[in-house]
């Protein structure tokens, strides 16, 4: 009886032993005399006593490692401060366990190194400008080298470069100065379209007078031209009478001359004063006695 109780007691323990449990989010890796045998997933898993034990336990979680700030040196020999970070997860955790010695140092000394060798390959301005440039190229290499510790490394980041202060002062004048160039070329380019602007306006405004005074130049010599052509046809009626034999024409026009001769005196700046040689009766008088004169002449000739 005592004895049956014992081999209960010693198979509870035996059970005991065997069953291990995973965490969530780890791998244990199970070797046997020293040897790799299998890995063991998350949950209850059994392993035989004495025979076997848990070898490694890996992380199988997307983890993050911190990238120590480093001085390097750029193409063009500017001294800067980086440091970054890097995103990394263990696909296969017998790899992780045994085929490199200190996963976590190894990925970081990886990443170091190779971060010196992309941007000490680039300009100060490169490296300033070009950060996913960066980070896809040492994503790249480091990804490739970790592959066969059976880890995917997803990202890398640059979180800060850091320039020195002489750098980062010659940059604020650089900046600064460009900004002012800016400034100064778009102020020029403002006066230079505002000038264009005015002088076609005045152009246009020009060509707008010239046209102006073409047309009413234009107009007035064809005010002219009627004007002489109603004259004309005036004193060729009066002149078609005059040789008809009508004297009342001929006192049409010697009266209109003679009134128009008048005007002008009127209209004179320096005359101030009109004095006439006769009255009005007078000059109906004399015009009357002209167009007798005529009248005479004119029969005369006819009878001639």
């Amino acid at each position: 009886m005592e004895f049956a109780l014992a081999l209960v007691v010693l198979a509870l323990v035996f059970l005991i032993w065997a069953l291990t449990p995973v965490r969530q989010g780890f791998a244990y890796t199970i070797e046997r005399f020293g040897r790799y045998t299998h890995t063991a997933q998350p949950g209850l898993n059994f392993i035989m006593p004495i025979f076997d034990r848990v070898g490694r336990k890996v992380n199988m979680m997307e983890q993050v490692l911190d990238i120590p700030g480093q001085e390097i040196i750029t193409k063009d020999n500017a001294m800067v401060a980086v440091d970054g970070v890097v995103f990394f997860q263990v696909l296969d955790a017998a790899k992780a366990a045994y085929e490199v010695s200190d996963l976590y140092l190894s990925i970081m000394n990886l990443t170091t190194t190779n971060l010196r060798t992309v941007m000490g390959s680039m300009d100060l301005d490169e490296t300033l400008s070009k950060r996913d440039e960066i980070n896809a190229r040492l994503l790249h290499v480091v990804d490739d080298a970790t592959t066969p510790w059976g880890v995917k490394i997803t990202r890398v980041e640059i979180k800060d470069i850091r320039p020195p202060a002489d750098i980062s002062n010659a940059m604020a004048r650089q900046m600064k100065a460009e900004r002012e160039k800016r400034a100064a070329i778009l102020e020029a380019e403002g006066l230079r379209a505002s000038e264009i602007l005015r002088a076609e306006g005045e152009k246009q405004g020009q060509i707008l007078q010239a046209e102006g005074r073409r047309e009413a130049a234009f107009r007035d010599a064809e005010a002219r031209e009627r004007e002489a052509e109603a004259e004309a046809k005036a004193t060729q009626m009066v002149s078609d009478a005059i040789a008809s034999g009508n004297a009342q024409a001929i006192n049409y026009f010697i009266a209109q001359k003679y009134v128009e001769a008048v005007s002008q005196f009127a209209t004179s700046p320096n005359s101030k004063t009109i004095l006439f040689p006769v009255e009005a009766t007078q000059l109906i008088g004399t015009l009357g006695g002209i167009g007798e004169l005529a009248k005479d002449a004119f029969e005369r000739k006819g009878g001639a």
